[in-house]
């Protein structure tokens, strides 16, 4: 059999690196052979291809030195760098029915890259905020991510790298139009040569009398990885002239959302969807900046026109479980997690929403169950959560003294869960330990500044030993974090009132 036709036949069935060495072998018989060199380049690429039109993670150098030219106060709704609490009194949209993340927005049904962070000021409060899917800790660098995938990429090649990238003469390659493609490819993902990848897709754009929409796409590309969002957005629109793809409407969308306007990020994919009605990746983009802007029905709306497309979609099913959850319906919620159960997502937590769903729901035997499962499935990462959760189910059942062990142990898998600390302090006081509590109170609000409850129960806890000056101080931080919330209203008043007496 031709060893040619075998190598293309591996390359299908994505044997990847047994392409990789049948190419090998051709080229060591003839250097100068165009197709052998052609699939060892896609084979190489496909090895470390990253579908870069999702949400990405961003780390804290890209955070830290964007010189972006962002408004500092936006208007409400058109930032999503900016905590936004809204005053309509939707059922699950306020903080005090729906926890917030770490920039201050609803908790989100599914962890995707980036979904917990928010737009730091300041260096310690970027190394508090979690960026990654995976951990609670920052990402150092989304630059770094793809250099440690180039270099473990070397591997592959035990004689050193396949191509001397400095010896190409990349003009030559830019009028072939199908070899450069697969070089670019190449050097972009297997290589992360950003700077020739630009190069070569410039050069084979003027070869192509500017008229290719892929070349455009892979030039806005580029100018993204590299932080050059104004002109990524240019090339974008220009290949939206040649050629409407999905790809090139979620890459702008994706350069809008980087430049902090969501309103446009909509408008782009709205024109995307109008061009293709059942694209199941602009509606469920659509509906996650829906979500971060805190519009929940708009958002819950698109979740389920995506799962009309695909019953299988996993982040629909969270979302929409999620939002039922919250809005006071955990026997749906209950029926949604059990669908993802049955389709084989099965981790800790799983186990734990349905664990909590369950007990709001009075099925309080199923809720012992599932925080077992749930337990016994959880990393270092996922353990405090369950501990917590079940803290929070053992105070609602009376059990304060198992609770105060449960968020202990939260606390050793999870150092940083402000939200422990917060209703540990909250146990120490009604234990009459009132600097224990204060101190517990402090950290919380300190980790999590987002958040009211630490500083509306701080402001009590001074309120009661009369120390108004910091009562005053932690009420208004817990206004400013949640503007409706009465009883800091209340508090603020009868402090005020203890003001002008004096």
């Amino acid at each position: 059999m031709d060893k040619l036709y075998v190598a293309q036949s591996l390359l299908r069935r994505r044997k990847l690196e047994e392409c990789v060495e049948a190419c090998s072998v051709l080229l060591e018989e003839n250097p100068r052979d165009e197709a052998a060199w052609h699939l060892k380049l896609r084979a190489l690429s496909e090895q470390l291809y990253v579908d870069e039109t999702d949400a990405e993670e961003e780390g804290i150098a890209e955070v830290l030195m964007d010189d972006t030219a962002i408004a500092e106060l936006p208007r409400p709704g058109t930032s999503l760098k900016k905590s936004l609490i809204t005053t309509s009194g939707k059922a699950g949209s306020t903080p005090s029915i729906r926890p917030t993340s770490q920039s201050g927005r609803p908790l989100t049904g599914f962890l995707r890259p980036g979904s917990q962070s928010g737009r730091p000021t300041t260096v310690e409060e970027t190394l508090l905020t979690p960026r990654s899917a995976t951990t609670a800790r920052p990402v150092t660098s989304a630059s770094g991510r793809y250099v440690r995938l180039g270099t473990a990429s070397m591997l592959t090649e035990p004689g050193g790298p396949f191509l001397d990238v400095s010896k190409l003469d990349l003009r030559k390659y830019a009028q072939k139009p199908a070899l450069a493609r697969v070089l670019f490819e190449y050097l972009y993902y297997h290589e992360n040569d950003t700077k020739n990848s630009l190069e070569l897709a410039a050069l084979s754009t003027a070869a192509a009398r500017y008229q290719d929409w892929w070349w455009k796409i892979q030039l806005g590309k580029c100018y993204l990885r590299l932080g050059m969002l104004r002109e990524a957005e240019q090339q974008l629109r220009s290949s939206l002239k040649n050629l409407e793809t999905v790809d090139c409407y979620l890459y702008l969308g994706k350069v809008y959302n980087r430049l902090d306007q969501p309103l446009s990020a909509l408008k782009c994919y709205e024109q995307g969807l109008q061009r293709y009605p059942e694209e199941i990746l602009l509606l469920v983009c659509s509906a996650r900046i829906h979500e971060a802007l805190n519009d929940s029905d708009k958002s819950i709306s698109l979740y389920k026109q995506v799962l009309q497309l695909d019953n299988t979609n996993v982040e629909s099913i969270a979302s929409i479980a999620t939002h039922h959850f919250y809005t006071d319906q955990p026997e749906i919620a209950l029926r949604f997690y059990h669908r993802l159960l049955q389709m084989g997502v099965y981790n800790a937590e799983i186990y734990n929403n349905l664990a909590l769903c369950s007990f709001y729901a009075q099925q309080y035997d199923m809720c012992m169950c599932c925080f077992q499962r749930a337990i016994d499935l959880s990393s270092n990462e996922t353990a405090g959560d369950v501990w917590y959760n079940l803290g929070n189910v053992l105070v609602a059942m009376g059990e304060l003294r198992l609770s105060h062990q449960c968020y202990k142990l939260a606390l050793s898998s999870q150092p940083e869960h402000a939200e422990a600390y917060n209703n540990l302090a909250v146990l120490e006081w009604r234990r009459n330990k009132h600097e224990q509590a204060k101190s517990y109170l402090l950290e919380s609000a300190s980790l999590n500044p987002r958040t009211y409850e630490p500083h509306f129960n701080l402001a009590l806890i001074s309120d009661k030993i009369g120390d108004l000056q910091s009562s005053y101080k932690a009420v208004n931080k817990s206004i400013e974090a949640y503007p409706d919330h009465s009883d800091s209203k209340e508090l603020l008043k009868a402090i005020q009132s203890h003001f002008r007496s004096f």
